[in-house]
């Protein structure tokens, strides 16, 4: 049988590697994405992966994507909440427009799209959701308090779906990455990418394909006693 698995932010950094991982397990893959056509165009092209453009943080948006990818793909089993943005500012600077942007594509895309696929998976007693968190939203950051808010919610949002879900053979975790190699990361002044490596206790920024690897194994049939977790991908920066 092969299962159906919805990426959001699916064309670019983390969660490209997420969706090329599963693609290579056998995973029919959605990748969903917001906005770069041109990223998503070069994305398909290499990878064969279907993409699909909706605004996750539109409830709307959600059930007319979702509706979408059944149509074409089937019934979706596997649901990686990857979309994230930032808005980076020091509390007393930052605008109403920030933090409602990161609350919105980073929490409210998590309910958003778990609402949409939660009935189908309940009624097929079956799903795997894994929700990409941060070690932002463990540990805080400075600027970040959007941010940090944000990441933090979905690891509350984990446990408390995962319970509602367990009786069904639901499964709900999270991944929390440290400092990975991505766009994102690389956009750092390198002065200050260089104080963060120094903090990691492996010496190095971790890669996007470490934590593709930690999303399949938990999203694995055999995977089915694991829900509520909070896995920490970080190399050791943060231990908890």
């Amino acid at each position: 049988m092969t299962r159906v698995a919805v990426v959001t932010g699916g064309t670019r950094g983390i969660g490209r590697a997420i969706a090329e991982s599963l693609h290579r397990a056998g995973f029919k893959v959605a990748a969903v994405y917001a906005g770069n056509d041109d990223a998503a165009r070069g994305f398909a092209g290499e990878t064969g992966i279907k993409c699909y453009r909706f605004d996750v943080s539109d409830y709307a948006a959600c059930e007319a994507g979702v509706k979408r990818i059944t149509e074409e793909l089937g019934p979706v089993d596997v649901l990686v909440n990857n979309a994230g943005i930032t808005r980076d500012a020091v509390l007393h600077r930052m605008t109403p427009e920030q933090w409602g942007a990161v609350i919105a594509t980073n929490l409210t895309s998590c309910f958003n799209m778990c609402r949409v696929v939660i009935e189908g998976m309940r009624e097929r007693s079956f799903g795997r959701i894994v929700n990409i968190g941060s070690i932002n939203g463990q540990a805080g950051q400075y600027g970040q308090v959007n941010y940090a808010a944000a990441k933090s919610g979905i690891h509350g949002f984990t446990k408390a779906l995962a319970q509602e879900g367990a009786g069904k053979g639901i499964t709900v975790n999270a991944v929390a990455p440290g400092y990975i190699d991505t766009d994102m990361v690389r956009a750092v002044p390198p002065n200050v990418l260089e104080k963060i490596v120094a903090r990691i206790p492996t010496g190095r920024l971790g890669q996007a394909e470490e934590i593709a690897r930690t999303v399949l194994f938990l999203v694995a049939e055999e995977s089915g006693f694991i829900t509520g977790s909070t896995l920490s991908v970080n190399g050791g920066q943060h231990m908890y």
